[in-house]
């Protein structure tokens, strides 16, 4: 009499089935892997480049208008070029101002911006406008600090 044939084992087309289904789970997450990696990769540089721009902001209000030492009063802005950004390393800006005819103490900036990507040389413009005025901090210092040194 014969033994009865024992059905333990896996055939051959089931494991090949098996390894298909597991090397395409495997390539999914791989790519989701890399998917997500480029995503956290292009939020890093646009915080970088808000950084870069909040950064340009505060050294235009601050430094654009300069203040007139006799008199104390803001003078004409004159134009900047190849200034490094605060903060960003091999960041570089350019700025022109341009005054609006129709009111004096309004200009209109126009911003360039410019680094170096893979031995390649960027550069992103924008404009803003400005007032002719004193700064926020010469103003704070003129009201507190000049006040206790009289």
């Amino acid at each position: 009499m014969k033994a009865p044939r024992s059905s333990a084992g896996f055939t051959l087309i089931e494991v090949v089935l098996a390894m298909g289904v597991l090397v395409l789970g495997m390539t999914m997450l791989i790519s989701l892997f890399t998917f997500g990696a480029a995503l956290s990769r292009t939020a890093e540089l646009r915080t970088a480049a808000a950084s870069a721009i909040d950064a340009v902001m505060a050294d235009l209000e601050e430094t654009l208008f300069p203040i007139d030492e006799e008199t104390g009063e803001v003078g004409e802005p004159e134009p900047i070029v190849e200034r490094p950004v605060p903060g960003s390393p091999g960041v570089v800006y350019s700025a022109e101002p341009v005054p609006n005819p129709d009111e004096p103490r309004e200009y209109r900036v126009e911003i360039v911006m410019t680094w170096k990507s893979s031995g390649v040389r960027r550069a992103r413009t924008f404009e803003t406008l400005m007032l002719r005025e004193i700064p926020f901090g010469e103003r704070m210092r003129r009201r507190f600090v000049e006040r206790t040194l009289r």
